[in-house]
């Protein structure tokens, strides 16, 4: 007999591909699940039970937008502290941004991530590698290595790649290695600002965003793809007119994912008008109908999935003027509880169809 068990009772098990809810129990042996049913008996005595209540039970999360800070920003966060949120926010797989100090931007620092996650040994990390050599957009970095030493795909996040000549050639690329590119969509041109323009940036005499600088990138990016058909995602998404480019794409047959972070379900840029570091994202936080365009297309599928983009700072880097302290907040903990009030306490979603979003959505 093997001790090593668990059995769950009394649960309402979640079927995220059909959306079903029964009443069952679940058996886990060795940290798997062995069977689910009605009326389950534990194989060994000394083994744990653990009566859930009727409380809903799902796949574990995927989150494909989170920063771990390691290598070189350790005083931010580490793989082992970001793994630890990720479990208590319900989080079994996240996938790691490259935008470290270095990047990861080589086969080494791909396989150092991996070290340092099974060491860790919290849950499964999946890194991404970066598109440029130090993220700078001016040379591709060598992403078959990369892909090699289990690289799940390529991003330059933090910033866009801002030429047209070196992104063809990541589409190309990619294609070839059947990789991800999850591209941070901002025209390099239009960026420096601190919050989305529009009046209340220009009430707070603050630099802004605008929404083009997302949009004329998202476009670039499909026009230079149609010929390469590569596996293109759009991070963080937060424009209607953003929302709308990959609505149409998606509707010509074209290979384009969006993910959305949830403070962009939830808040507009007058969160920022008492100067409050904390609502300072990028991309930025935008306009009331930038937030419905947001949650209508997680309703009608044109933004496939949820992506936190979980990005810890320290205390004294947030409590910095706001035009000084730097973009992002952490998110693996809250995250589902700010999915439910954004999409499910409105009536939008089932349970059912938001963990699905969070957990076992297949791209195409």
């Amino acid at each position: 007999m093997n001790a090593n068990q668990l059995l769950i009772t009394d649960a309402t098990l979640v079927d995220t591909a059909t959306g079903a809810q029964t009443a069952g129990d679940i058996l886990i042996v060795d940290g798997l699940i062995a069977e689910a049913g009605a009326g389950l008996r534990l194989q060994a005595p000394e083994a744990r039970r653990h009566a859930a209540g009727g409380c809903l039970v799902s796949p574990g999360f995927i989150d494909m937008h989170v920063h771990l800070r390691e290598p070189g920003q350790e005083a931010k966060e580490t793989i082992a502290t970001g793994c630890a949120a990720a479990v208590a926010g319900g989080f079994t797989t996240i996938c790691c941004m490259p935008n470290t100090s270095p990047a990861l931007d080589s086969d080494s620092q791909i396989e150092f991530v991996y070290k340092q996650a099974a060491s860790a040994g919290r849950c499964a990390v999946l890194p991404f590698g970066a598109i440029t050599k130090g993220r700078q957009g001016l040379e591709l970095a060598e992403m078959a290595l990369m892909r090699e030493a289990g690289a799940i795909g390529f991003s330059d996040d933090g910033v866009g790649v801002g030429s047209a000549a070196v992104m063809l050639k990541a589409f190309q690329y990619a294609k070839m290695l059947n990789a991800l590119i999850s591209q941070h969509c901002e025209e390099p041109t239009l960026s420096g600002g601190a919050m989305h323009a529009g009046p209340t940036a220009a009430r707070l005499g603050i630099a802004g965003l605008p929404a083009a600088a997302e949009e004329l990138m998202i476009a670039r990016d499909l026009i230079l793809n149609r010929g390469v058909n590569a596996r293109y995602h759009v991070q963080h998404i937060s424009t209607a007119g953003a929302v709308e480019l990959v609505r149409h794409a998606k509707a010509t047959g074209q290979a384009v994912t969006a993910e959305v972070s949830p403070h962009h379900l939830l808040l507009s840029d007058e969160a920022c008008g008492q100067y409050d570091a904390n609502c300072k994202m990028n991309p930025p936080l935008r306009t009331r109908h930038d937030v419905a365009a947001c949650v209508a297309g997680v309703l009608d599928g044109t933004i496939d999935c949820v992506a936190t983009d979980h990005a810890p700072h320290t205390q004294e880097e947030k409590e910095l003027e706001f035009d000084k302290a730097p973009f992002g907040i952490v998110g693996l903990e809250t995250a589902l509880g700010l999915y439910a009030r954004a999409l499910l306490a409105p009536g939008k979603l089932t349970w059912p169809a938001l963990l699905n979003k969070m957990s076992t959505r297949e791209f195409p």
